[in-house]
């Protein structure tokens, strides 16, 4: 344990220099609390989706490296804001006409879309928790709309009214102008008589009664962007601030949770970089220290613009697990966490790969090269043997070629390739095929274009045919390769990846492909002859 401290104390892995970080927080003294708080957020204004787990999973990461130094215990807390309003309906849901009706409304108070005996907040709560505990993480699950309702913010919500005007005008500079001037923020926001949280205009703070007067004929439109008033006279009403009945804004509900629940770390995406320095001050002003920041970037789309839960623009949670594992997953989201990545069908291939890199080079590593290995991170210390005896973009490749449906005409591949291999002796391997063969299906088959080859092309086709039929000696992948290799040297390809090119967009339909070498090996000599045949025949273009 100690040499594994040690190493750990100095590892360049990003998960141990947040946890080193995050233990120079207890230098002086432990956390009164008793264990070291780390907290997320979500808001379920739209279904999870993939930015919502990593940021449970790379948390959990950190959470992970700092027990590896501490003896200080961890809890992790998944906070959902569903007491905010619905602030827009979501595009990738039904119902929307009856969503529009909910405006502004908590979610916990908004019907759910696909089945209205619950509600919208409470479908997808449980949506996380389902995916939270598909993955194994331990975590604690708060809901705002219980914390609030139950009183448990209480006595910090009189602190934040205490503070009332202090906040105000830190917030202020960040504001429309007519806004200011208006009075119409606050920090607090009440419910107008339907039931909508509503931007009234502040007539006076009590701090002994705890309460907020308003007048609810002038109120800040945040659809208009403007200040709307009633004709009619000033009506006033009071609001107490406790136990549900109001809200904190959501920069200063933010900054009020870290008070109240002692948060010792929390990560958030770089847009929120300035609203995070904002909670940090009203924190402070509240009496109590912020949480150890981290900022990640953000998810991309196939065009580059930021994925969002109301767009649906991304891949989600349940789409990448189709094509494959939770692991490979955890492993996009370990990678550079501080550089935006694009998230992509294409991506998902690759990740499954690298991950099963890093499991086999595991075992082989020294204690340090272990520390910052993945895989140490995403099975928090104990990861498993790989048993991928294949790799899944040759995986891939088979389905292409052969077609195939069923994850059955895969494996008739993989025994000939690997004797002793099976779906009982190699789990992850048959899981794999079986993904392999969906993605295939949805991401490779539509977008699938053969080409007929050219003069230079066919003849080397043909040699390569040749060289394959007569040869008499080993099968495996690097001998194979050396036969490729030679054909294309021998036809005058420069570079020689044009005549690669050339075999993946003539025989597989596609401009890139696996260690050609390899796929031979695999699908068999007597296999890629017959599909040479094919190509050269025109009846892989028809």
């Amino acid at each position: 344990m100690s040499s594994l401290r040690d190493a750990a104390l100095s590892s360049r892995a990003w998960p141990f220099e947040e946890a080193r970080k995050l233990l120079k927080r207890f230098e002086k003294a432990p956390p009164e609390k008793g264990y070291a708080l780390f907290e997320t957020g979500y808001g379920p204004s739209g279904l999870p989706h993939i930015g919502t787990f990593g940021e449970v999973a790379r948390t959990t990461m950190v959470r992970h490296a700092f027990e590896a130094i501490s003896d200080i215990p961890t809890k992790l807390l998944c906070f959902s804001d569903d007491m905010d309003g619905l602030r827009k309906v979501p595009t990738n849901v039904p119902n929307q006409a009856m969503l529009a009706e909910y405006l502004d409304r908590p979610l916990t108070e908004v019907p759910d879309p696909f089945s209205p005996n619950e509600s919208f907040g409470a479908r997808n709560n449980a949506r996380l928790r389902a995916f939270l505990d598909h993955f194994g993480f331990a975590y604690e699950f708060a809901s705002s709309t219980e914390y609030y309702r139950s009183g448990r913010f209480n006595k910090t919500l009189l602190r934040v009214l205490e503070n009332h005007d202090k906040i105000v005008g830190l917030i202020s500079p960040t504001l429309d102008t007519e806004r200011v001037k208006s009075r119409t923020y606050s920090p607090f926001i009440p419910r107008s008589e339907d039931g909508r949280w509503r931007h009234f205009q502040v007539r006076e703070i009590n701090c002994k009664d705890k309460i907020i007067v308003w007048n609810t004929s002038t109120y800040w439109d945040q659809r208009q962007r403007r200040v709307q008033e009633d004709s009619k006279e000033p009506n006033y009403i009071e609001t107490s601030i406790l136990d549900g009945t109001c809200k904190l804004q959501w920069r200063a509900d933010w900054a009020m949770r870290w008070a109240a629940l002692g948060v010792d770390y929390e990560m958030f995406g770089k847009d929120l970089i300035p609203s995070a320095d904002l909670g940090a001050k009203i924190c402070r002003m509240l009496g109590e220290r912020p949480p150890e920041p981290f900022q990640y970037e953000l998810f991309l789309d196939a065009e580059g613009q930021k994925i969002s839960k109301s767009k649906g623009n991304g891949i989600a949670i349940e789409e990448w697990l189709t094509y494959a594992s939770a692991e490979s997953l955890s492993l996009f989201m370990f990678q550079k966490p501080r550089t935006a990545k694009r998230l992509h069908w294409d991506v998902i291939p690759k990740t499954v790969d690298e991950y099963h890199q890093h499991l086999r080079a595991f075992p082989g590593q020294d204690l340090d090269k272990q520390l910052q290995n993945p895989v140490w991170h995403i099975h928090g210390g104990h990861p498993p043997a790989s048993d991928m005896a294949v790799p899944f973009a040759m995986l891939l490749n088979l389905a292409s070629v052969a077609s195939a449906h069923d994850k059955e005409v895969l494996w008739g591949f993989i025994r000939r390739y690997a004797p002793g291999t099976s779906p009982e002796t190699h789990p992850g391997l048959d899981a794999a095929a079986g993904h392999a063969v969906r993605y295939f299906e949805d991401h490779v088959a539509p977008e699938r274009r053969f080409r007929s080859p050219s003069e230079t092309e066919r003849e080397a086709l043909a040699d390569l045919r040749a060289r394959l039929a007569a040869h008499q000696g080993a099968r495996d992948g690097e001998a194979l390769q050396e036969i490729v290799y030679a054909v294309g040297n021998a036809h005058g390809f420069e570079p020689l990846r044009d005549w690669f090119k050339a075999l993946y967009e003539v025989l597989l339909g596609a401009s890139q492909g696996p260690r050609f070498g390899g796929f031979v090996a695999i699908y068999g000599v007597e296999g890629t002859i017959a599909l040479i045949d094919k190509g050269l025949a025109g009846q892989l273009t028809a």
